[in-house]
């Protein structure tokens, strides 16, 4: 499996000197995702909740919804000329009776690092295929004081940045200010969807009563993904994006951005956050 972390030279100057030495960056690798066998979607992650992220992904478009549709995750072995195992293919199998959605040619997506899946054609698709529609219902109230403390919390428990300085996370938390799971990834969006993953393989989804905490911008794709988990608080350090606003207006969640100490910008259920 690859490694979350690899070593390379760097030419550093400081103060007019001039010196050689090894620095650390964080690993960016592809991973093709398959569907019973099928490829659906190639994304440039961090190695590492390889699973997680697949299923999650698959949760963010709303093929999964209960943690009985997975029969099985594997590395597909094979995935190169001579046979080897480059742990950067994931199959997920459906389990019997699950159905399968389309995938045409048209269908198969590639993602980058820096975006997920995003635009009109995903925003129909959350409201017509998310299993979790309760958000809107969701009685969860956060104190401001305690959200403001999240990202202190966040960025203490994100052990690679503090090696390479290269990653995104995502932040689990309870309105209490609780660290439930964390998770690092050189895009955004795939630290949200193995947070998502690992709760679905946990059974945990709906994550009713939840806030997530993302340590970039809040673009409409990490809405999306929030929406599809159930998940009613979305909080990050930076500026969402209008479509982000839109869908969590529409969706009934609490969206929070530019969240830097006791500062804060409320731009979609400011009922849930307390004062």
């Amino acid at each position: 499996m690859g490694r979350v972390t690899e070593r390379r030279r760097v030419v550093r100057i400081r103060n007019g000197a001039v010196g050689v030495r090894p620095d650390t960056l964080v690993a960016e690798e592809p991973l093709e995702i398959r569907l019973n066998g099928k490829p659906l979607a190639i994304t440039m992650r961090t190695p590492g909740d390889d699973f997680a992220l697949a299923v999650g992904f698959l949760v963010s478009e709303g093929v999964l919804g209960s943690a009985s549709d997975v029969q099985a995750v594997t590395y597909c072995e094979g995935a190169t000329q001579d046979g080897s195992n480059t742990y950067n293919v994931v199959n997920v199998q459906l389990a019997a009776g699950v159905p399968v959605p389309d995938i045409t040619l048209e269908r198969n997506v590639y993602t980058t690092s820096s975006c997920g899946l995003c635009g009109k054609a995903s925003l129909d698709a959350v409201r017509t295929a998310t299993r979790f529609p309760g958000i809107a219902a969701d009685p969860v109230r956060v104190p401001a004081e305690v959200l403001s403390a999240m990202p202190d919390r966040l960025r203490e428990a994100q052990k690679v940045f503090d090696r390479t300085g290269g990653l995104h996370a995502a932040g689990l938390f309870t309105a209490r200010g609780e660290l439930l799971d964390l998770r690092e990834d050189v895009g955004r969006h795939n630290a949200v969807d193995k947070i998502v993953g690992r709760a679905y393989r946990s059974g945990l989804l709906p994550l009713a009563g939840a806030v997530l905490l993302v340590s970039g911008r809040a673009s409409f794709e990490l809405v999306q993904k929030a929406v599809m988990a159930g998940i009613p608080v979305l909080a990050a350090v930076s500026a969402p994006s209008s479509l982000a606003v839109d869908l969590a207006l529409e969706s009934g969640m609490t969206l929070v951005g530019f969240l830097r100490g006791p500062d804060m910008n409320i731009y979609a259920g400011e009922e849930r956050i307390t004062v």
